[in-house]
C-alpha cells in the first residue's frame, strides 16, 4: 500500500537519494546535504506550528511503500512564497507599436520581470521514482496536497500556484537560459538553478535585465520554449489543468517553464472532496478513491479501490486501510474519486 505522510527526521537518506535522482532543473531539492536537512527540520516545525494564517511554513510530504518501507516519492506545499526572499517571474504580455501616419500596427510579445505571486501558496517538489510511475501513485502525490489544504485552509493563501519544469536537455542545458547567459550572465544553467535552490538569489536582482525583453529579439530556440514544459513534466501539468489550474503568462526566469495558478475554491479535488464516517468492514469495489484523515502532524493519505457513493454518510474501509490512515470506526475520513 502507498501512503503519503509528512516527512520525518529519519527520512533524510531517502530524501538525499531523491535529490540525486531528480536531476537538473529541480530547484526545490538542491543537492546540498546541509540544506536538505534544513528542509526536513523546517517541515517538521511547520507541521507542529500553530497558526491561523499562511507564513513561511513549508510542508514536505513523502510517499512510502508500506510493504517495503521504501520512500519512493516526495511533494510539498509552501504556505506563502516571497515573504522573506523575492519571488521572481517573467510575465509574458504584449505591447502595440502603431502609427496611423505610416499605416503600421504590430503587436509584440515582451517579458517583464515581476514579483506578482508574492504571498501565494506554492505546490512544489513533486518527484516520483521511475519504477513507481504507475497506477495512481502520481495522482496520490499531487492530489493529497489538495486534501491537506482543504482540511487546513487557514494555513494557505487563496491563490495556489505551481512552477512547472521548463525545457532542458539531459545535460541540464536550457535554450532560454543560453540566451540570457550570453547577454547578461557568465554562468551555466545548472549553476544558476542550483544557486537559486540554495537561497542565493541576490544575483538575480543584480544581473537580470531590469527592462522588458522583446521576445522577437531572443534566439529562435529560446522563443520556442517559452511557456513549454519538460517532457517528464507533461503528466504533472495535465493533472493540474484537470484540477482547474490555468496558465496566465507567467514563466520561470531561468528555463521559461510555465507557472499555473488556481483559486482554492476552484480546485476540483478541494471542491469535490467530502467527509464520511468510517465503518470498518469488508472493503471492495472498483472506484479508485483518494482518502485522507484530518490530522496535521499525523496526516495520512492513500488511494484504494472501494465501493463509493458520494450521497452516503459513511464509507466502509478495511482494517488495513483504516490502520494505515490511523483511523478507527466512527472517525471522519475525507474522500473523493480519483
Amino acid at each position: 500500500m502507498m501512503i503519503l505522510r509528512p516527512i520525518q527526521q529519519n527520512d533524510y537518506a531517502a530524501l538525499l537519494k531523491i535529490a540525486h535522482e531528480s536531476g537538473h532543473g529541480f530547484t526545490s531539492l538542491p543537492l546540498n546535504e546541509e540544506l536538505l536537512q534544513k528542509k526536513i527540520d523546517h517541515s517538521v516545525s511547520s507541521f507542529a506550528k500553530q497558526t491561523s494564517q499562511p507564513g513561511d511554513e513549508g510542508y514536505l510530504f513523502v510517499l512510502e511503500d508500506t510493504e517495503t518501507g521504501e520512500v519512493v516519492g516526495t511533494s510539498a506545499i509552501e504556505a506563502a512564497v516571497g515573504l522573506d526572499d523575492a519571488f521572481y517571474h517573467y510575465h509574458l504580455s504584449k505591447v502595440i507599436h502603431s502609427s496611423r501616419t505610416l499605416d503600421v500596427y504590430k503587436a509584440v510579445d515582451i517579458l517583464t520581470l515581476c514579483n506578482d505571486y508574492t504571498g501565494a501558496t506554492e505546490l512544489c517538489t513533486l518527484f516520483l521514482k521511475d519504477g513507481y510511475r504507475k497506477n495512481c501513485n502520481g495522482k496520490l502525490l499531487s492530489k493529497a496536497r489538495f486534501m491537506f489544504i482543504k482540511q487546513h485552509e487557514q494555513r494557505f493563501a487563496q491563490t495556489v500556484i505551481a512552477e512547472m519544469r521548463g525545457v532542458s536537455d539531459e545535460n541540464g542545458s536550457s535554450p532560454f537560459w543560453q540566451w540570457l547567459e550570453e547577454h547578461f550572465f557568465s554562468m551555466d544553467f545548472p549553476t544558476a538553478d542550483y544557486l537559486t535552490g540554495i537561497g542565493q538569489k541576490v544575483f538575480i536582482a543584480e544581473l537580470m535585465p531590469k527592462y522588458p525583453i522583446y521576445v522577437n529579439l531572443l534566439s529562435k530556440d529560446a522563443q520556442a520554449v517559452i511557456g513549454k514544459v519538460h517532457d517528464n513534466t507533461r503528466p504533472a501539468i495535465e493533472l493540474l489543468k484537470n484540477e482547474g489550474f490555468t496558465f496566465n503568462g507567467y514563466v520561470d526566469i531561468f528555463d521559461a517553464g510555465p507557472t499555473v495558478e488556481a483559486k482554492v475554491d476552484n480546485i476540483a479535488t478541494i471542491r469535490n472532496a467530502k467527509d464520511f464516517k468510517v465503518e470498518i468492514g469488508e472493503a471492495s469495489g472498483d472506484t479508485m478513491v483518494l482518502l485522507a484523515n484530518g490530522e496535521l502532524e499525523n496526516y495520512r493519505a492513500t488511494v484504494a479501490a472501494l465501493s463509493f457513493d458520494e450521497r452516503a454518510s459513511s464509507l466502509i474501509l478495511s482494517q488495513a486501510i483504516a490502520d494505515a490512515l490511523q483511523l478507527q470506526s466512527g472517525d471522519t475520513v475525507s474522500a473523493t474519486p480519483v
